[in-house]
């Protein structure tokens, strides 16, 4: 007899289809990168495509807008948490190898199930820790073993886990209150803002042909306004903890991802390591409870 789908279970479906879109950016990238597109163009296309997109859908639908300090917070997590976090990641890959800045990134699910503890009263269940500790140490195998770098690059790279931590635990708090595609827009558009801001003194590299476009839009539609969307669901029914350690799926997604069209070569420690993550994933979907709301400040 199937067990019933629990609105905790939902959500860890919701976190995984997010982790699978963000996944396959890596790969929608690679396409743009070779259609002559920098990073500073992509990231500007990707939020500004991606809040076109959710404007119109907030107004066809009459959802209703954030306000007050959520709409503050909200704007903050794109115009400061996205571009911020991104600056410091894309910045880091110049002083350090990407596997060392890729697994300093992904300790923010250690980092955000200890603050949740601390500032939202989350339980440290055994089950919680041991998702948490299984989810960094195969995030550790797939991404591999070159993790040299210079002080510049850990830095940076503790600085963009840090910020993407803060972004995680600030959506756990405005998200008990707004609609998801709602709060999303507003996300994606004080990014785009901000990153529109960037490009006037830089100047945009945009794609040469059709492909390049396609990867763009792929990167919009897909992986920002789907990812997003469901990671703001999943963090409405799990909490901001739960959502990190599942979100560990994403460089498994982006390992198999590039083996299939890339032609990348899968390690067998690598195959170990996505074992170990969808281990926690399962355990954590299984067994783990819902974390408490929290509490209005």
């Amino acid at each position: 007899m199937e067990e019933p789908m629990t609105p905790h279970r939902a959500g860890a479906l919701y976190v995984a289809l997010s982790a699978s879109c963000f996944g396959a950016m890596a790969i929608f990238a690679k396409y743009a990168y070779l259609d002559g597109v920098d990073v500073a163009t992509l990231l500007l296309l990707r939020f500004s495509i991606a809040a076109l997109i959710m404007i119109t859908l907030v107004v066809v639908q009459r959802r209703v807008w954030p306000r007050g300090l959520n709409l503050g917070l909200l704007a903050a997590m794109g115009g400061i948490g996205y571009v911020g976090q991104s600056f410091s990641f894309f910045s880091a890959l110049e002083f350090a190898s990407a596997a060392l800045v890729a697994l300093l990134l992904y300790l923010h699910p250690f980092i955000v199930t200890v603050l949740s503890a601390v500032f939202f009263g989350q339980a440290l269940t055994q089950v919680r820790i041991l998702a948490v500790l299984a989810a960094l140490v195969g995030t550790g195998l797939v991404i591999g073993a070159d993790v040299s770098g210079q002080p510049m690059g850990i830095a940076l790279g503790v600085a963009a886990a840090l910020i993407y931590s803060a972004y995680l635990l600030t959506a756990n708090r405005v998200m008990r209150q707004e609609d998801p595609v709602a709060a999303s827009t507003v996300v994606m558009s004080s990014a785009a803002v901000v990153l529109c801001a960037m490009a006037a003194f830089n100047g945009p590299q945009f794609p040469q042909s059709t492909s390049g476009w396609a990867a763009i839009l792929a990167i919009a539609c897909v992986s920002t306004v789907v990812a997003m969307v469901c990671l703001f669901i999943g963090i409405q029914r799990l909490g901001a903890a739960d959502t990190a350690t599942l979100s560990t799926l994403e460089p498994v997604v982006t390992t198999v991802l590039a083996a299939v069209f890339l032609g990348e070569q899968i390690s067998s420690i690598q195959i170990v390591g996505g074992m170990v993550i969808l281990a926690a994933v399962i355990m954590l979907a299984r067994y783990g409870q819902p974390a408490p709301r929290p509490t209005a400040q």
